[in-house]
């Protein structure tokens, strides 16, 4: 069904309950959703109940939820839009990287799909957003690195490669970036204290090492360097 049948509201939970699974296996519900999209809980329950009422997600009662076929390839739709506005902000209107989720949550409720090809088009067809997520195909196809892991549980003495940082802290991001920690950098990982939270990185290039904390490195994910 086409994205404009949906309200705004719909499309914001099937698009939050989409992505919340996408790097992780903790279950979505309802206080999640409430959280992540800053209403109350009884508004999200009401809205889910609708959406399991049109089939597009299954609900167990005080337990998870989870996308049906149709909610899955609608939800996959409206992910595309977001990350091909976002990679459109920065590339095309200079939008820094933490700036643009908010600006692309407004304008993917407004947008055409014509309007979208022909973003699709100007970029070259890009398979990732500015932060590393990659971005559904038209036809709804999605391709991640499977080996991709939080920078917090890779290896000491590995060489890695940057290859998304979690868009969730706009500040984490500025930070981030200033380091010089975005997506393609490579990175030496050092060898971990006990007991420590830190982890500690260097990058390819430098001879200075930056030491991260949790919060940090949970928000970077990497894979091995030299893999295709």
């Amino acid at each position: 069904m086409p994205v404009s049948d949906l309200t705004p509201s719909a499309q914001d939970y099937l698009k939050f309950i989409w992505s919340a699974a996408e790097w992780t296996a903790q279950d979505v519900t309802i206080g999640r959703i409430a959280e992540g999209l800053g209403l109350g809980a009884s508004t999200v329950s009401e809205g889910v109940r609708k959406l399991a009422d049109r089939g597009f997600v299954t609900h167990e009662r005080h337990g998870r939820i989870d996308l049906t076929p149709a909610g899955s390839e609608v939800a996959v739709m409206l992910v595309r839009r977001h990350r091909l506005l976002e990679t459109f902000l920065v590339q095309v209107l200079g939008y820094r990287w933490d700036e643009v989720h908010h600006e692309a949550e407004v304008l993917e409720h407004a947008v055409s799909e014509t309007f979208l090809a022909r973003i699709d088009e100007l970029l070259g067809h890009p398979v990732s957003d500015p932060h590393g997520d990659p971005i559904p195909s038209p036809d709804g196809r999605y391709r991640r690195r499977l080996d991709a892991q939080q920078l917090t549980f890779a290896g000491a003495g590995n060489k890695v490669t940057i290859y998304r940082v979690s868009d969730a802290d706009a500040p984490l991001l500025r930070y981030l970036s200033d380091l010089g920690l975005i997506p393609g950098t490579e990175l030496l990982i050092g060898e971990r204290r006990a007991f420590s939270p830190e982890t500690t990185v260097r990058v390819a290039g430098r001879d200075q090492d930056i030491a991260l904390g949790a919060q940090a490195s949970d928000a970077v994910w990497v894979v091995p360097s030299g893999h295709p």
